[in-house]
């Protein structure tokens, strides 16, 4: 017979591991790279010394002469709070007595949640690697009151069922959880649900996952674009800028070395990983396709094959920006953790809760973590790469 205590030992015992598993190594190619580790967590924050530059204690002089200066190596402590990462199931008491003499019944049931939180976690596990932090998914560009379709900057960090606060500069607007019902990404557009939101919304109002504004990991973004990072100004600290450059042109091998070679060349950084939107990759692979290079695949961790620059993959993902690319060295980054993937326990060591009021009852994935990157200035990217289709979802449907 199935019953609330078989289903937690089922949650504890069979699908914790499984479910760990797919969100560190087949979430998202870059994450499955990227170190994890323990270390440098204290308390709820991650604490770690970062080096920069050399060891100052070097020089030549006569035989008889003064002895250079001795001058240790360079330190700045990275600070930066661990982020709480939550995944909620929610099973009806309907649905489980309905399956209490139908083991078969009730592992579907089972499955379908898990794989629906997997999904769902995914989606955004690889969304916040790109991110800055903030949580911030979309722009509003404008409001048609008529047919309801809300125009963003951009709905690449936008899904269907996922559930958003909508800002106003910093006033959230919405009471409860908004939902998105549909995502016309030709047109670069969004439906939401009336009931969860009525009112006309206005140019430069944003979106957010429900709670999370602010309360991110701090993305491969964050690298580029905050003016402080792991509480340091970058402004005090120039070296942890990283390389940018954003001069409209086309990709080219060259556009790639030049910005390979400028890291080896400034921080030794050595790049062994390329990340960029599918039309760059489109237009990467014309340009090897015009010179009647051979285009080389590699196979990485999980199981994703991609083509190569130089022996280094070139990763297209869904998050990166149309016309970006981004030159990562992953041994520069570690997703420092205060424990892996863990069910929420109640004091009495319950993991499936009744939901108050409601005949539900609910368990909650939690991992608390933070990425950092050790070398800041070790990583580029190059953005405003013209391609010849920015826009398939377009193409497709004219």
């Amino acid at each position: 017979m199935v019953t609330l205590s078989s289903a937690e030992n089922a949650l504890k015992s069979v699908y914790l591991g499984v479910v760990a598993n797919q969100l560190n190594i087949n979430a998202n190619p870059l994450l499955a790279k990227i170190r994890r580790t323990s270390k440098d967590v204290c308390g709820k924050e991650i604490r770690k010394l970062a080096p920069f530059g050399i060891n100052g204690g070097i020089g030549a002089g006569s035989e008889t002469g003064e002895l250079p200066q001795a001058t240790g190596n360079n330190y700045v402590q990275f600070v930066s709070e661990l982020k709480n990462l939550y995944g909620k199931i929610e099973l009806s008491d309907k649905a489980i007595r309905s399956s209490t003499n139908n083991i078969g019944a009730f592992v579907d049931l089972l499955n379908d949640e898990m794989e629906g939180l997997v999904k769902a976690s995914t989606f955004n596990l690889g969304r916040m690697l790109y991110g800055d932090g903030t949580g911030k998914l979309a722009k509003v560009v404008s409001y048609d009151s008529s047919t309801k379709a809300i125009t963003c900057d951009k709905v690449k960090n936008l899904i269907e069922g996922m559930v958003i606060d909508i800002y106003s500069n910093t006033t959230k607007l919405n009471t409860k959880g908004v939902r998105i019902t549909y995502v016309d990404r030709a047109n670069k557009a969004v439906y939401i649900n009336s009931e969860d939101y009525s009112s006309a919304l206005n140019a430069d109002d944003t979106f957010y996952v429900q709670g999370s504004k602010d309360f991110e990991i701090t993305g491969i973004e964050g690298i580029f674009n905050n003016s402080t990072l792991y509480g340091l100004n970058k402004a005090d600290y120039k070296w942890l800028n990283p390389y940018k450059s954003s001069t409209e042109t086309e990709i080219s091998d060259i556009l790639i070395q030049r910005a390979i070679d400028f890291l080896d060349e400034i921080s030794g950084s050595k790049i062994n990983y390329i990340s960029c939107s599918s039309a760059v990759r489109r237009a990467y692979q014309e340009y090897l396709g015009a010179y009647r290079r051979n285009i080389d695949i590699c196979e990485l961790e999980g199981g994703y094959k991609t083509i190569t620059h130089n022996g280094i993959p070139v990763v297209a993902d869904r998050f990166v920006d149309d016309d970006t690319m981004y030159l990562l060295n992953t041994d520069d980054f570690v997703l420092h953790e205060l424990c892996d993937w863990k069910w929420l326990e109640g004091e009495d060591g319950k993991i499936i809760k009744q939901n108050a009021n409601y005949p539900t009852y609910s368990a909650t994935l939690v991992k608390y973590a933070e990425l950092v990157c050790d070398r800041p200035n070790g990583q580029a990217k190059i953005s405003n790469i013209s391609s010849t289709v920015t826009n398939p979802f377009a193409q497709t449907n004219s």
